[in-house]
Parts: C-alpha cells; structure tokens; sequence
C-alpha cells in the first residue's frame, strides 16, 4: 500500500491530490508516529486516537507496518482508512453510507490513483483542444476506459475548478469541459431511462429537471433539492389552509400518496389556498418583461427567480396540485400552455366539461371561451385534450430550440446545441432535426466523424435528402482530411517577421472603437478570403490587407480579427472578461497575459520578446505608423 500512494506524482490540485504522497518514508520514520505506551490502549481507544489526530495516509501506512496490532487496528475494512477517505476528499461521502462495510484502504487508493488519471485526461484534452484545434469530448472515451468510479473522477475535476490557483486557467478550462461532458452525458442516459417508463411513472417534475440539468451541467441541480422546495411550498399552503378548514383531506396527505380528493368544493379550497400562497404570498409571477430568457424554462431558476412562462409555471402547479390530492392535466394549448380540471365525470371527452387553470395568469380558471378569447383565435377540440410527459417535454425542448435558434451572441450556439440534444433523446428519428444538427456541427467545425455518422443515418431515414447529404459529406470528408494534414501545431516565427510588433497575451485596445482585448493569435498578413476583406473594407486601410493581422478576445466575449494600424498597447491594461481566456493563457501576470505552454508551441518567441520589452518600458516597443 505504502508503495501504491507514493512516488506518482499528486492526483489533485489545491490539495484536492494526495501529493504529500510523493516520497517513501525513512525506516525509522513510524517511531515518530505513536509515544510508547499508546500500544497498551484498548482497540477501539487505539482506533480513536488514530482516526482523532493529524495524520494522514502515509502515517498510517507507517504504523500499519510497525507492528502487527496496529496493522489490525489499521485493518483494511475498518474506521481508520474510512477516516482517511472523508478527510482527504469530504465532498464524495454522500456517496456512501455510514454503515458501509467497504474496503476503505482499497476505495483510498482508488480515489488516489483517479485523481492521476484525471490529471491526465485533463492534460491529454488541453493538447488536443488548442493544439489539434478539435472538441476531444466528442468522442473523448479516455472517460469510459479509466476503470475507475465515475464520481472519483468528478470529484478531482470539481477539486480542480475551486482551486485558487490563479496559474492554472488552462488546467481549470480543460476540467470545466470535461465536467459539462460527463454530467450530460449521465443526464441523457437517465433521460432515456425515464422515457421507457410506463407512462404512469413518469413525473412531470422529474422530467424538467433532467432538462434543466442537460442544460445546466455546472449547476448543483437535483431532484431531491428540488422536491425539498416543493415540500416547503406545500407545508406553507396548509399552514393556510388549515386556518380555512381545519378538516381539509389535504392536510393528511403525505409525499408519494397517489389518492386525490373527489369532492370538487374541497378540491377548489386546495387551490384557492395553493393560489394566494403562490401567487399572493410567494409573488410567482408569468415573467412578462423578459419572456425569452431561456432561465424561464429551468425548474430550479424558476423556483429561485419565482417567475416563469406558462409551461415551466404550469408544471410546478401541477406538482402542487397532485401533492394536495387535485388532479389536473397538462394541455398543450397554442401559444400558451394551460392545465384543464374536471368539473364532471373524470375523464370525460367533452372540453366543457373542463375549466382551465392559466399558472401564467396567477391560476385563474377560464372557459373554453375566455381561453379562445385570450389567444385570439378558434381553437379546434383537439387543442384541449390532456397530453402526455413526453409531449410536455417536447414542448418545453421545443421552447428552447426557437430561442437557440434566436440567439446572436452566443457564437457557440450552445443552447442550440443542448436542445436538439435533447429533442433527438426523444425522437431520434426526425429527420429535420437531425439534418439541423449536422448543418450545425458542420458549420461550427467540430466532430467531423459524428456528422457523417448523423447523414449515413438521414440516408437511411429519407433517401430524398440526398442531395443535402451529398454535399455535407464531400465537405465533412474534406474537413477531415486537412485536420489530418494540419495535426501539430501551426509555429509562427516572430523573428522571421519584422513588421510584427506585438505578442500574443499583451492587452491592447482600438484606435478608432477603443474596445479592449488581449491578443491570443497573429498573422504576419491578412489571412481571411476576399470576400472578408471586401465587405470590411480592409483595401481602404493605408496599409491594406498587407500587414500584420491579431485575433483578439475581447472584453465583451466576443472575438475579433484586426489589423495592426488599428491597435495599440492599453494603457491601464487590466483582465480581460472573456470565457476563453483560460483556452489560451495560464495567468495574468498584472499587465499581460502569460501564454500556456500550448500557446508557446505555437508561438514560441513571442513570451521572450514580451518580457525584453517589459524591461525596456513598453514605450520603447516598436509602434506601427499612424
């Protein structure tokens, strides 16, 4: 064992690692570790005093090999090792039970030897990810081969990201992606689970949080936090209740009883009371002002925030509802999502034997009428009938595909992304979808191999699409085939290009916009095609298209591609806030940016020139004509 935790170099980062682990101990090193007489305690004092104290793993590798009693006290499966796994990593204990009667030694060293590997595929994806230009997590299986427990992994990639480390940007870069990666890929296995349940088993509740968090992966999102919310909601509606009714059936109703109330006066006092606590008390509100923002489609966001739109609204009064012992159905209504209730025989097919209950509208109750009215327009029969889970999440899904589809900002379009996703988790024949999927990994450059897996399967599906298909896979392979020739990194050669006059990581700003940012790349010419050139009227520079281009990240998470006439150096320059800085730069070291070692490879003298010039003053650097 002592072997087996010594000389590997540390799994973590912020002593998150084990690497006080790093050198074998002296012979006489476990003298030091216990006073003479201890060995005369009773075990389990014995056990106390070594689970109390200081030590850590190679302590207790030290006393287990000084004599045979402690290395009983010391036994694999008893209360010293478990200590040692609490203490050393406190953040994974919920994945066990107190009670447990584990190997401790072994689940130590295993939680060890995956924080090595995951400094490892952290290492292997940051190479990849800016060296090979590519997503390594599209199709990243390092991941599925470690052969450790998935949540050990996650445990150092989390230890990772909360370091405070302000040198290790790249390294908490790689992590974050890394992480996003796992949980999505372990949210929409659960998703698939959920949808081949029998429909009865499948919560409404249960399925917006795994959308919320699919597309929330960093968030701390899970059901159980969730349903602790929701009991809170339902504690402070029969605190109301009762005042109304002391005998109300809804105050005996407990979590998990499926009986629902039958007297309908009864069942319009549950959601009075549910109605002033959540709308009056609460302040829950349809979020009118900023309607698209995609936060109101998250179940956590809309407990947190207490607005929503219809569904997501809907959705939590539902679940209000059923734990009160009301039963109400979702109806996918045009425009705006409704619940219907039953003011007759239960599960009759006449819609007026219905009113439906608006959650956007502070729960008010309208007829099929005032519901027409609300919208504007007739609305056939067919638009009142309850609808399944499945088809309120792809409502909820669809939702967010019209706003990712919206979006400008993100370049990413990574709630595009996410949604269909998700949408194809559901459906995974639709062929619009999946054709919309492969124009987007397409036109953003990444898992060339996964878009042509996607059109082979279209083909497949409509053998009309082939035109499209066609054209996507004579591109893809083309694609695939210079990233062949372009593998190692593209070096660029300061001093072979005198015109270029600044490096990458120094903070610059416009000379005409005065927008700021800091300079991840150059060319010693314009490198875009013609028609860029045109249409930014670069020909009408002084110096053209012929002198030296910077792409820059800029202060406002956008990038840009500027010539060097129209830069200069900053001169307060300061952080940049960017959410690629840590792809490229390992810190700010207070007036620059230092590049990570990927960077240097490509731009291997640019660190010692910014640091020549950072002694000469950087008003002695060379400046380009005005």
């Amino acid at each position: 064992m002592a072997a087996s935790l010594s000389g590997d170099g540390s799994p973590g980062a912020g002593g998150g690692g084990a690497g006080s682990a790093e050198s074998s101990e002296s012979p006489g090193d476990e003298h030091r570790v216990l006073c003479p007489g201890l060995l005369s305690l009773p075990g389990e004092l014995l056990e106390l005093v070594l689970c109390s104290g200081d030590l850590d793993h190679k302590d207790i590798v030290s006393v287990t090999c000084s004599c045979r009693r402690l290395r009983d006290v010391c036994a694999a499966r008893g209360k010293v090792w478990r200590r040692q796994l609490y203490a050393r990593w406190p953040s994974i204990i919920k994945y066990y039970n107190y009670l447990d009667l584990l190997d401790w030694r072994e689940e130590f060293k295993s939680r060890y030897m995956a924080g090595i590997e995951a400094q490892r595929i952290v290492a292997t994806f940051s190479k990849t990810l800016i060296i090979e230009h590519r997503m390594p997590c599209e199709g990243f299986n390092d991941l599925d081969t470690s052969g450790y427990p998935v949540h050990f992994i996650e445990d150092e990639l989390l230890l990772i990201l909360k370091s405070e480390n302000g040198k290790c940007l790249t390294q908490k870069y790689c992590a974050k992606k890394i992480l996003y990666f796992m949980r999505q890929e372990a949210t929409i296995c659960k998703l698939k689970e959920f949808l081949q349940r029998p429909v009865d088993k499948q919560d409404f509740l249960e399925g917006a949080v795994l959308i919320d968090q699919y597309c929330n992966p960093l968030e701390d999102i899970s059901l159980e936090n969730i349903q602790v919310q929701i009991e809170d909601l339902i504690r402070r509606v029969k605190v109301y209740l009762n005042a109304k009714n002391s005998r109300h059936p809804s105050l005996s109703l407990q979590a998990g009883d499926s009986s629902y109330i039958e007297d309908l006066t009864l069942q319009g006092q549950a959601l009075a009371a549910l109605n002033h606590v959540l709308f009056t008390e609460m302040k829950f509100k349809g979020n009118v002002a900023d309607f698209y923002n995609p936060l109101n489609s998250y179940i956590h966001q809309v407990l947190i925030n207490r607005t929503g739109i219809p569904i997501s609204l809907s959705v939590l009064y539902l679940t209000l509802a059923k734990r009160l012992g009301v039963f109400l159905e979702p109806v996918n209504f045009p425009h705006h999502f409704m619940l219907r209730w039953c003011q007759g025989d239960q599960g009759g097919s006449n819609i007026t034997d219905y009113v439906y209950v608006d959650a956007f509208g502070y729960g008010k109750c309208l007829t099929v009428k005032e519901c027409e009215y609300m919208i504007g327009q007739h609305v056939t029969e067919e638009f009142y009938a309850a609808v399944s889970t499945k088809e309120v999440l792809q409502r909820m899904v669809g939702n967010l595909l019209n706003l990712g589809k919206r979006e400008r900002k993100d370049r990413s379009f990574m709630l595009l992304r996410v949604s269909l996703d998700l949408y194809l988790a559901m459906y995974p024949d639709s062929v619009q979808h999946l054709l919309l999927q492969a124009r987007l990994y397409f036109h953003l450059g990444i898992w060339p191999e996964k878009v042509l897996d996607i059109l082979q399967n279209i083909q497949a599906l409509d053998p009309s699409q082939h035109g499209a298909v066609a054209y996507l896979v004579q591109h893809t392979l083309e694609h695939i085939e210079r990233r062949k020739e372009d593998s190692g990194p593209n070096v660029k050669l300061r001093s072979s290009e005198k015109d270029v006059c600044y490096t990458v990581g120094l903070i610059v700003r416009h000379r005409r916009y005065d927008y700021r940012g800091v300079i991840f790349g150059w060319d010693p010419v314009c490198m875009m095609p013609p028609d860029w050139i045109e249409n930014l009227s670069v020909h009408q520079l002084p110096q053209g298209a012929n002198q030296p281009f910077y792409s820059i990240l800029l202060d406002d998470g956008s990038c840009s591609y500027v010539a060097q006439e129209n830069l200069e150096p900053h001169p307060e320059p300061g952080p940049i806030q960017h959410p690629d800085i840590a792809l490229y730069f390992s810190e700010f070291a207070g007036d620059h940016y230092i590049a990570n070692k990927e960077l240097q490879l490509q731009y291997p003298e640019d660190t010692d020139f910014q640091t020549d010039q950072s002694l000469l003053g950087q008003s002695d650097a060379p400046q380009p004509e005005p």
